[in-house]
């Protein structure tokens, strides 16, 4: 019961009358568009996210390394 083939096919024919193909390919490539920047983007935070936890280590080890100091 779920949507076949010949469903997919009446909707994309439809889609095309009302859009166009022009348009429908205009879409397309802004929407890989904004996938590939939004792929770029979240690696790009997760390379910024691992210097910051080992500089928040390396900074733990001066404090302490600073108060056994002044014991």
């Amino acid at each position: 019961m779920g949507i076949g083939i010949k469903e997919l096919l009446v909707i994309l024919v439809i889609v095309i009358v009302v859009f166009g193909t022009k348009k429908l390919r205009n879409i397309g490539g802004d929407l890989g568009g904004a996938i590939k920047s939004f792929r770029s983007a979240v690696k790009e935070g997760e390379a910024d996210a691992k210097p910051a936890k080992e500089e928040e280590e390396t900074l733990e080890g001066e404090v302490t390394s600073k108060t056994n100091e002044k014991d």
